[in-house]
């Protein structure tokens, strides 16, 4: 049976808006796809004193960057400089020292501190061996837990201690920050040396005994982006936001000091 013009022209109208419907739906799909495609992911290594504060960090950066989501791996900064050393995937790197990111050079850009921070003697909740200051952890009743001499703070504690002329024999050495403090929160020993910022973050289990000024060391935090990062533009612009006001004020909120 054959259309009369008229119909045909209908049923030409109605085939072609069916056809534009389905355009439209496979144009939509390519856009979720681009935007999915479009989704950054960073990879970001940072030294163990970060980790509390790099949360709230990167919760802020994602919201003020829709698309980007950051991932952290925290450890040693020796530990990180090794996996970087291996060719670990990563984007970005911060360790809390100089020294060991000048040792990495080759594989990263130009490095930008972005924060510092100082020890302080930890004891348990309530100080029950009554330690006052450095001298006192040289007694060799006291169980000292410190950081291994290649970890930036073991290295800090060590300087601390050898310009008082201070011997103290640990009974452990920790891998990173956060393993002393919870030596010490455990009540595995008595007194260890970590950052005042990793002794806030459990403020209500462990006590804090500053050191004065004189006696103590700055701990200096540089972050950089890596030359093996596949979102090399990505990086510089998380590296560079921590260098904002809000990634400062965030920083300064956990008690880092500035750089």
């Amino acid at each position: 049976m054959s259309l009369s013009p008229t119909r045909r022209r209908g049923a030409a109208a109605a085939l072609a808006a069916a056809l534009l419907v389905t355009l439209a739906a496979c144009g939509g799909d390519d856009g979720d796809k681009d935007s999915a495609a479009r989704k950054t992911e960073l990879t970001v290594l940072a030294a163990s004193s970060l980790t509390d504060v790099f949360a709230t960090a990167g919760a802020a950066y994602e919201k003020d960057h829709p698309g980007t989501e950051v991932t952290f791996s925290f450890a040693g900064s020796q530990e990180l400089a090794a996996q970087v050393g291996q060719g670990a995937p990563a984007d970005v790197l911060v360790t809390a020292d100089t020294r060991t990111m000048d040792g990495l050079k080759p594989e990263t850009g130009t490095p930008v501190v972005i924060a510092k921070n100082r020890l302080v003697i930890v004891t348990g909740e309530g100080n029950p061996e009554k330690v006052a200051g450095l001298a006192d952890l040289a007694d060799p009743s006291l169980k000292v837990v410190l950081a291994s001499p290649e970890v930036p703070v073991g290295r800090y504690a060590g300087q601390v201690l050898d310009a008082q002329k201070i011997e103290v024999r640990p009974v452990s050495q920790e891998p990173n920050v956060r393993a002393v403090l919870s030596k010490v929160e455990l009540g595995e020993a008595d007194a260890g040396l970590v950052y005042r910022t990793d002794a806030a973050t459990v403020a209500d289990k462990v006590d804090a005994i500053e050191i004065p000024d004189a006696q103590n060391a700055i701990a200096s935090y540089p972050a950089a982006t890596l030359k093996s990062s596949e979102n090399s533009g990505a990086a510089a612009a998380f590296v560079s936001w921590l260098s904002s006001p809000e990634a400062q004020k965030i920083l300064r909120d956990a008690g880092f000091q500035k750089p």
